[in-house]
């Protein structure tokens, strides 16, 4: 049986996209798939169409490891604006309520004090959670709204960078599924006036500098100059820098590339480890198993 061809590159690696406004992340990934040729991309968690910044976009065998950017730390800069709060928590949404603006730097500072450290959250109606199968965002915007329970969450950095009549602006570094819209909303509620999001911006994600984050812009004019777009991918292993490395011989290497697993000095059960081998090629992610081998994860597949 003929098996069908993959269509674009076998090019792997992590692109940290500057995504634009106006656009859905989903729509930012095609772009970035199209732009490169590449056969497989993937995000890592979306940014709102009115969101921009950083959007690391997994291509090739770096997908496999798109679940710890999933995971990890992020940083944003936030406008909101007090006195109007709306459906979706943002300015695209619509106005539900107007209240008077009778605030003072004094009490916003007081309130902001709830929403440090670690905090429960619920989730905005307008977000991809699933509910029954379906994205709460769908079932939003057909007026439905259904019960979601409170999430844990850590706001590491809550930082007041202006307060100007009915505009406040915050920055915000925070824990995996954050919704920073919904921190705006119980602020706004906590004032007794209402707030939406007016302007959000990615400003990092893990431990990725930002910048090394490229425009959308200048991908399309390098690729109409025909120059080649591979030099702004960052490693495909770059998500797993925080752990430790374990470098294999030539015998031990063929044996992990094969799925079996190794000894190897010095483990600890359930630690996980980015592995190369003698060449300084990566070859993927192990975790140690209960009989102190380093068993395969993830295996890079190369060509």
């Amino acid at each position: 049986m003929a098996r069908r061809r993959k269509k674009g590159r076998n090019i792997s690696g992590i692109l940290l996209l500057d995504k634009p406004q106006d656009i859905s992340s989903n729509k930012a990934l095609q772009q970035v798939k199209h732009l490169f040729f590449a056969a497989k991309a993937g995000h890592t968690g979306a940014l709102d169409p009115l969101a921009t910044g950083m959007l690391p976009i997994c291509l090739g065998e770096a997908t496999k490891f798109s679940h710890f950017l999933l995971n990890s730390d992020k940083g944003y800069r936030v406008k909101a604006r007090l006195g109007v709060r709306t459906d979706s928590s943002d300015s695209t949404g619509e106005v539900v309520e107007t209240r008077p603006v009778e605030v003072n730097r004094k009490q916003l500072e007081k309130a902001l004090e709830q929403f440090t450290g670690d905090i429960e959250q619920v989730p905005t109606m307008f977000s991809a959670l699933k509910y029954n199968g379906q994205p709460l965002y769908k079932l939003a915007r057909q007026g439905i709204e259904v019960p979601r329970e409170a999430r844990a969450i850590s706001i590491y950095r809550l930082e007041l960078l202006n307060f100007s009549d009915d505009t406040v602006e915050l920055e915000i570094e925070c824990s995996k599924g954050t919704y920073i819209r919904t921190i705006i909303d119980d602020l706004g509620q906590a004032l007794g006036c209402g707030a939406h999001v007016t302007e959000l911006r990615r400003t990092f994600v893990a431990d990725y500098p930002t910048e090394k984050m490229i425009s959308m812009q200048q991908l399309q004019t390098d690729r109409d100059a025909e120059l080649s777009l591979d030099s702004y991918l960052m490693p495909m292993e770059s998500p797993l820098m925080h752990l430790e490395e374990a470098v294999l011989d030539e015998e031990s290497a063929y044996h992990f590339c094969h799925g079996q697993a190794i000894t190897y000095p010095d483990l600890e059960t359930g630690e996980q480890l980015r592995v190369y081998n003698e060449a300084d090629e990566f070859i993927g992610l192990a975790e140690v198993d209960a009989d102190f081998m380093l068993a395969p994860k993830r295996l890079i597949v190369r060509d």
